[in-house]
């Protein structure tokens, strides 16, 4: 039997969205910039697929352009805002951010802007105290992750859009949504933010796929120019295949998957912790969090031996984000929340879907038992 609980780093494509990419392929593939009825066709859909992503995400009225994926919406939200600011001025950013929004701080300092991080508490989520004393007038934009990749984590959204409304208005929030499309209710109208992220191979869709959702007039400009097309904000032909993908994914969601994820996850966690009484969590309550990430610790096991005897078993886990999963090297996110190097060098992210099964979660917790119990006896104290 096989146990794929790595759906954060991605899910594998819905039934109807693999039946759509062969129908595609063959009689779908026109230019939606060009003028004949197929193309024009293909460019009508694509514009289903905007309503239907706003309106998934609270957001009708608004604009939305399509990208490669969640990095480059990420990008094209921070660095294309603040490159239409004429002057410098000061971006906060979350220390448990993903890489996609992390790693521009480098290129916001080169545009001479000053970049702060928002201390996490140890839940995972921002520290709203702190943030409190950080924001101020020169305050040009806040970046908040919906739901932490690693850790299920879902941050206070409402309380830091108020925070912003109170002390500096004109300031920017960005939201990288790309753990929480779909599975955490959002209201982007409602809660006044200006970005947000998200991305197709997160929710049974296609890599290579995302999207930014931008509020009003909200000023941003391109990382890259041709074209002309999403708006002159993101220039290339269109990928169509995973733009209409996009669409069916999200339109075959359904509301309740969310909670029979949440039901799954709390099953993972309660066999979890019988098999393996020293087992903890790293982050919220998992009644509390998102309802597809649960992050254990599994001291003294190190988290890359049991990835390997998991694997052994066709159990597949991860260590956390599947864009460091190469580096070896301790979770930033982790540390940031105060985790302990042995503690978070012992630790696994197990992460569901919709098409996660019962018998998944059973077999996933007896091998990991199984395991644990075998290894640590081997473990140096």
């Amino acid at each position: 039997m096989k146990a794929y609980l790595d759906n954060s780093a991605t899910t594998r494509p819905g039934a109807s969205v693999a039946a759509l990419t062969r129908e595609l392929l063959e009689s779908g593939w026109y230019n939606p910039s060009a003028l004949y009825k197929p193309a024009l066709e293909i460019q009508k859909r694509m514009d289903e697929t905007r309503q239907l992503c706003l309106r998934a995400a609270g957001a009708e009225g608004c604009r939305i352009i399509f990208t490669s994926g969640g990095t480059e919406s990420d990008n094209l939200a921070l660095i294309g805002h603040m490159r239409t600011r004429r002057g410098r001025g000061e971006v906060l950013i979350s220390s448990v951010e993903h890489p996609a929004v992390s790693a521009c701080a480098e290129e916001l300092e080169r545009m001479g802007h000053k970049v702060r991080q928002i201390p996490a508490k140890k839940d995972g989520t921002v520290d709203l105290k702190q943030l409190e004393e950080m924001i101020g007038p020169e305050t040009a934009m806040i970046s908040i992750m919906q739901v932490n990749n690693e850790t299920g984590a879902v941050e206070p959204l409402e309380k830091i859009a108020e925070m912003r409304n109170r002390i500096c208005p004109e300031a920017a929030i960005h939201v990288d949504g790309v753990q929480g499309f779909l599975r955490t209710p959002l209201r982007f109208r409602s809660l006044g933010i200006q970005s947000y992220a998200l991305s197709a191979h997160k929710i049974h869709g296609l890599k290579g796929t995302g999207a930014l959702i931008l509020a009003g007039v909200h000023p941003v400009k391109p990382l890259a120019f041709g074209g002309g097309q999403e708006g002159n904000l993101r220039s290339g032909t269109e990928n169509t295949l995973g733009i209409l993908a996009l669409g069916e994914a999200v339109r075959s969601w359904q509301e309740e998957d969310a909670e029979r994820i949440m039901k799954l996850k709390l099953r993972l966690w309660e066999a979890l912790k019988a098999q393996i009484p020293e087992a903890s969590v790293n982050g919220p309550d998992p009644a509390e969090g998102a309802p597809h990430i649960l992050n254990v610790a599994l001291e003294p096991v190190r988290s890359q031996t049991m990835l390997f005897a998991l694997e052994g078993d066709g159990v597949y886990v991860s260590a956390g984000s599947a864009c460091a999963s190469r580096k070896q090297k301790i979770s930033p996110v982790l540390k940031a929340m105060g985790v302990n190097p042995a503690r978070a060098d012992c630790s696994l992210r197990f992460s569901l879907s919709r098409e996660t099964t019962e018998e998944e979660i059973g077999y996933a917790a007896e091998r990991a038992a199984f395991h644990y119990n075998m290894l640590k006896k081997y473990t140096r104290r």
